[in-house]
């Protein structure tokens, strides 16, 4: 079976209504990242920290996934797919995908302060200042904050090695490390990338250029794949 990696970014999630960090009309607009997406600002102000989350936790439990999340879903009926995705929210799962990485964490999972292997599932949408885990320590929101390591990156660059197609939606590929992850697919297979800015964000002759937002992009393509699989 024909093992397919798709990567994706803020740009799929925002056609579910999730506003983007990146855009002109994104999140960064209102907050610094120094304020609220860095370890510094947890120990500065956990509670300005966590009302920042609590609040995308609750968007993100009140929006749902869209056509582009359910084709990509629908991959699995033929093909052995792995998405890697740099959002934080679950919209892959619960439009049915397998087998989703998470590179940056889960808005709707809190984590031990002290140790980042502890995780666990929120039920409803607040960490409160006293939440603790079972060694003491105070939850946190468990996402990835600027200077801190992406744990992991390297089951997701050993998962698009062994890629037999590469697709790419929504991201502007400027983050790094997540951004790095194209160098690993092999050079000779067949790699696309769907996003409005695709034939700015990216100058490689190896990835075919879908120039549309994730849904209608993402659709044709899943529909052309799966068609091709008859």
């Amino acid at each position: 079976m024909k093992a397919i990696v798709v990567l994706t970014g803020a740009g799929i999630s925002a056609e579910s209504g999730l506003r983007t960090f990146r855009d002109s009309d994104g999140l960064w607009e209102d907050h610094s990242i120094e304020e609220i997406a860095t370890f510094d600002a947890w120990r500065r102000d956990p509670e300005k920290v966590l009302r920042f989350y609590d609040e995308r936790r609750e968007q993100v439990i009140n929006s749902y996934p869209n056509l582009a999340h359910k084709a990509l879903a629908k991959l699995d009926q033929k093909f052995h797919v792995n998405i890697i995705t740099q959002n934080i929210d679950d919209l892959h799962q619960r439009a049915g995908s397998l087998s989703v990485l998470h590179l940056h964490g889960e808005i709707r999972k809190s984590r031990s302060t002290s140790d980042s292997s502890k995780t666990y599932d929120i039920k409803g949408t607040r960490i409160k200042i006293g939440d603790l885990c079972e060694d003491g320590s105070q939850l946190r929101p468990h996402v990835v904050w600027f200077g801190e390591s992406v744990p992991m990156l390297e089951q997701a660059i050993e998962i698009t090695k062994k890629a037999d197609l590469l697709i790419v939606i929504g991201t502007s590929l400027s983050v790094y490390p997540a951004s790095s992850l194209v160098d690993y697919a092999s050079k000779s297979k067949k790699k696309y990338y769907i996003d409005p800015k695709a034939n700015i964000n990216l100058n490689r002759d190896d990835f075919e250029l879908i120039s549309k937002k994730a849904v209608e992009g993402v659709v044709e393509l899943v529909d052309k794949l799966m068609l091709d699989q008859e």
